[in-house]
């Protein structure tokens, strides 16, 4: 399953000429819970704020000033960069950090959390380690990761293949669809993706439909807002425009330029 896109990104290509952005695949014992390594760097004489729309993921990151698990931000996030400095993160597959959190990641939405209040003091050596290790961050994070490695679990392989079928599949685009295509009740679908996900399903339904939309605007291949607002599911163009405003800041139009 490849959710790990570059989707969220608003306005990736003036992000591109203030940040280098580096991702890795985990290795293959950690790709069960893990998606991506990646990295930010920059050196700029004058501040850049990147606005993203978070992917229903848990990241963990270690900078030069913090060190911390981030749940998912439910609005749209703003993050300013200045001088020179980088980010070394770990993202995290839909439901794949529970396991290490050990409770519902319902209570890490919208909130940050420093290393060691997961991770107890291992987390400060964490970040030390990080900020020491120039040339290997990735090895050193997956290290970190491996040593405390939890037990298989079976609701993960549910959740990839829930997110998978909302991918791939434009199709479904309400709840009760979803859960039918899988098996189980509503509820039970909303109780899981609260517990595991830390967010509803109908949320990720329409953060992944809002992120198609940015990226097919962003490069430029749509400018028909009402075949747009079909393909992606939405009853009409005046409730697709109406949710990318509200979340986007700008309508399509504005947003294309």
């Amino acid at each position: 399953m490849e959710t790990a896109s570059t989707k969220g990104i608003l306005n990736p290509h003036e992000g591109r000429r203030h940040y280098r952005l580096s991702r890795e695949w985990p290795s293959p014992d950690l790709a069960p819970w893990v998606e991506r390594l990646w990295m930010v760097e920059w050196e700029l004489d004058a501040p850049f704020t990147q606005e993203l729309l978070n992917h229903p993921t848990v990241n963990l990151a270690v900078e030069a000033e913090q060190a911390a698990v981030f749940g998912i931000r439910t609005a749209r996030d703003r993050r300013t960069i200045d001088g020179s400095g980088r980010v070394v993160g770990v993202k995290f597959r839909p439901g794949g950090f529970q396991p290490w959190l050990g409770r519902s990641v319902h209570t890490l939405t919208d909130h940050v959390l420093p290393l060691t209040a997961v991770f107890g003091p291992d987390g400060d050596r964490l970040a030390a380690e990080v900020r020491a290790g120039a040339d290997t961050p990735f090895a050193v994070m997956e290290t970190f990761l491996r040593a405390r490695r939890p037990p298989p679990d079976p609701h993960l392989d549910v959740i990839a293949d829930i997110v998978r079928t909302m991918l791939e599949d434009p199709a479904v685009v309400r709840v009760d669809d979803l859960a039918a295509r899988h098996a189980m009740s509503p509820r039970t679908l909303q109780r899981l993706f609260r517990r595991y996900v830390g967010v509803s399903p109908k949320w990720v339904l329409q953060r992944y439909r809002l992120h198609e939309a940015a990226e097919r605007i962003a490069e430029g291949r749509d400018r028909d807002w009402a075949a747009t607002a079909l393909e992606l599911g939405y009853a009409d163009q005046a409730h697709f425009i109406r949710d990318f405003k509200a979340l986007i800041g700008a309508s399509p139009a504005q947003y294309a330029g």
